[in-house]
């Protein structure tokens, strides 16, 4: 394993920037702190500072030499609602508000990188540094997005990372073409007609329509799509009724949909609208679909994944880097980013929990979880990948 030695001796001021953002979480669009520390820290540093992009969002700037190459290195601000578990000392001072998905690690892995870039970076071209607000549900990229990030500051590639538990500690794992799902949600309301229970045949039941709609559905993922295609559907809430002897008038079901391509997702969707409103007309009812598209699949562009894949082997060697790990269904709003522009989303290992001061919650410390926390150790290998990988695209 290959660490930057300067960057090792910085580990200290960044482990406590990582304990400070930790102790401090703030919500989606609401990073007014957060960003306040990254932006002073990049202008200590000598970088341009550009504030307010997607609302909180921070880009920083460094530019040697004269050559038009660009790259972006991006990482997430936002905590997640949760009430950390952990009692050790940088546990969170905002109640209900926790960094429970490790954003605050890359938030400072990030801004490690741009110290030593700052200092003792060789490259010829340009280094865009994306701190970005609201990837917990509010697409923030988008957002950025949306504000000119990419007219302001034109990249010739992008690149995110997330730390991912479970995977053993400084490990990297990435694959070409799909990483992450699509994240959908959907909601189909039946309207029908209510009755008394025991004389239903005076009204049209919703629930029965309803019941009959969530079995439908299920065989759009085992007879409509091709069996290859990758995909969930998920319903995850009925509610109908008040009473236990009276027919309503109105059912509802929603529920999440993930897939790995936009093909697969339109055919989903229109497969839904027709089994939803067919099925409810067969029992005299009426059904409304609202079908919404959050974040399209992260899709990493072969040839940018393996050039990242090159620069982690030469970080933690290639025994530690898998090159074709499993994507999750999960969802990532750096998704945004990847269909604007070429560019790369990797796993970095955050281990089992062993890490954990003392003090930690009592469950695992997977993400979304109130026992979580992030691994320090990973610190001078996120910020030597993120140098290494500038370096290398901007090569003088």
């Amino acid at each position: 394993m290959y660490l930057i030695p300067e960057i090792e001796a910085s580990h200290e001021e960044i482990k406590a920037l990582r304990r400070t953002l930790h102790a401090h979480p703030e919500l989606r669009y609401e990073e007014t702190a957060t960003a306040q520390l990254v932006a002073e820290n990049l202008a200590r540093w000598g970088l341009t500072v550009h504030r307010g992009m997607g609302k909180t969002g921070v880009v920083g700037v460094l530019k040697r030499g004269s050559s038009g190459r660009c790259v972006g290195l991006r990482a997430d601000m936002d905590a997640l609602p949760i009430t950390e578990m952990n009692t050790f000392d940088h546990r969170s001072r905002n109640e209900g508000r926790m960094h429970a998905c490790g954003h605050d690690g890359h938030t400072a892995m990030l801004l490690g990188a741009a110290k030593h870039l700052a200092e003792h970076g060789k490259f010829d071209g340009t280094i865009v540094f994306i701190f970005q607000p609201a990837e917990e549900g509010g697409a923030g990229a988008k957002a950025m997005i949306k504000d000119g990030l990419f007219e302001q500051f034109p990249v010739d590639a992008v690149f995110g990372i997330h730390n991912w538990p479970g995977m053993p500690a400084r490990h990297f794992g990435v694959t070409e073409g799909p990483m992450m799902a699509s994240s959908n949600i959907f909601s189909i309301t039946i309207q029908g007609t209510g009755s008394h229970a025991a004389l239903p045949h005076n009204g049209h039941d919703p629930i029965f329509a309803a019941v009959q709609i969530a079995n439908g559905l299920q065989g759009i993922i085992t007879r409509s799509k091709k069996p290859i295609d990758t995909a969930v559907l998920s319903i995850t809430q009925i509610h109908a009724g008040d009473a236990v002897n009276v027919v309503p008038d109105e059912a509802w079901l929603g529920g999440t949909v993930r897939t790995f391509t936009v093909e697969t997702l339109d055919l989903i969707e229109r497969r839904m609208r027709t089994i939803a409103e067919s099925t409810a007309a067969a029992y005299e009812c009426k059904a409304v679909v609202d079908f919404r598209r959050n974040y399209p699949p992260t899709i990493n562009d072969p040839e940018q994944t393996q050039f990242a894949a090159s620069v982690m082997q030469d970080v933690v060697g290639a025994q530690n880097v898998d090159t074709s790990v499993e994507p999750t269904m999960g969802a990532e709003d750096f998704s945004f980013m990847l269909l604007a522009k070429p560019g790369c989303y990797a796993f970095l290992g955050n281990g089992e929990g062993g890490h954990r001061d003392s003090g930690h919650g009592v469950g695992p410390c997977m993400l979304h979880n109130a026992s979580y926390d992030f691994n320090d150790a990973l610190l001078s290998v996120g910020s030597t990948y993120w140098v290494k990988l500038a370096e290398r695209f901007l090569s003088v």
